[in-house]
């Protein structure tokens, strides 16, 4: 609630004050019709900038790319564009996650799937995810909105231990998958860490700083403090980096990840790493090949036998 009540201060104070310097200049006999213009011009400035930021951060710390791994000038307009549209997509979706995200009403599931959001984000921003799997008929498809946002990544995990054993109750089943984006994934392992891997089938990270990104220090709180690289609480939680016995723990991620840097932060060790190029990192939640992978991980889960079976 928290993320989504500041993008509607954000969004209506910065909205209130154009038209109030709007109003006097048209007031003063400028033509109305510049600045009419002049809102979707400055939005996409916005995001211009936004992106063109973390882009500049991700490149100045970039991990060495193989050969194979780079890409050319095309490549690189529509990496910067696709990032671009997924943050312009991400913020109403966010606002708005009550309404885009409704929980799935009770019923009886085999393996219900659990969605786990990244930094200052809420549910919302895991809408077009949620909507291609449902698209695939996988699913129950769950999302949890965790925070406060500045709060600690334990505090996430305590919460995360509440909503599977909400869904376990509404499904009737004896584990979820759980897909993480950014510091989801890391959430996700925290859960593991304090409550073991009893409730929990596999786990997916898509662009997770498992040790760390040097975009954390441009944000405050406890949880961006541990996002930051070399800090305690990540090494003590990749004092093992495997998945405990019965999990299967995968990490999907990019080496154009736009707020992952170095990008070879978010591979993990013990897990089946997933290795793709020209995806930035909001982007990943947007992109079909994705998608795709996604869903296949989970009907691979779906189809595998359950433990004593």
């Amino acid at each position: 609630m928290t993320t989504a009540i500041a993008l509607w201060l954000l969004g209506g104070g910065g909205l209130a004050l154009y038209a109030g310097w709007a109003a006097t200049a048209v007031a003063d006999g400028a033509s109305p019709w510049w600045y009419v213009a002049g809102l979707p011009l400055l939005y996409l400035a916005t995001l211009f900038a936004v992106t063109l930021t973390w882009f500049a951060l991700a490149w100045i710390f970039r991990a060495t790319r193989p050969p194979e791994m780079r890409i050319g000038p095309a490549a690189s307009i529509r990496l910067f564009w696709d990032e671009m549209c997924a943050i312009a997509r991400s913020g109403p979706r966010m606002a708005l996650y009550c309404w885009v995200m409704p929980e799935p009403a009770p019923a009886p599931a085999r393996t219900p799937v659990l969605l786990l959001h990244g930094v200052l984000c809420n549910a919302g921003a895991m809408h077009g995810l949620r909507g291609d799997l449902l698209a695939r008929n996988i699913g129950p498809v769950y999302a949890l909105s965790y925070g406060p946002p500045l709060a600690s990544i334990e505090t996430f995990a305590d919460q995360v231990a509440a909503k599977i054993d909400a869904i376990l109750d509404a499904t009737g089943a004896s584990r979820v998958a759980i897909v993480g984006h950014s510091m989801g994934g890391l959430v996700a392992r925290a859960y593991l860490r304090r409550y073991g891997a009893q409730k929990v089938a596999s786990v997916m990270t898509l662009g997770t700083p498992h040790h760390g990104s040097v975009h954390a220090w441009l944000v405050p709180g406890i949880s961006r403090a541990q996002l930051r690289p070399g800090n305690a609480w990540l090494a003590e939680l990749n004092r093992s980096e495997g998945p405990p016995d019965g999990v299967r723990l995968v990490s999907l991620w990019s080496w154009h990840d736009s707020m992952v840097a170095p990008q070879t932060s978010a591979r993990l060790a013990g897990a089946d790493n997933i290795v793709l190029a020209g995806i930035g990192h909001n982007a990943l939640l947007g992109d079909r090949s994705v998608f795709a992978l996604v869903a296949a991980e989970l009907a691979r889960v779906a189809r595998a036998p359950a433990p004593g079976g």
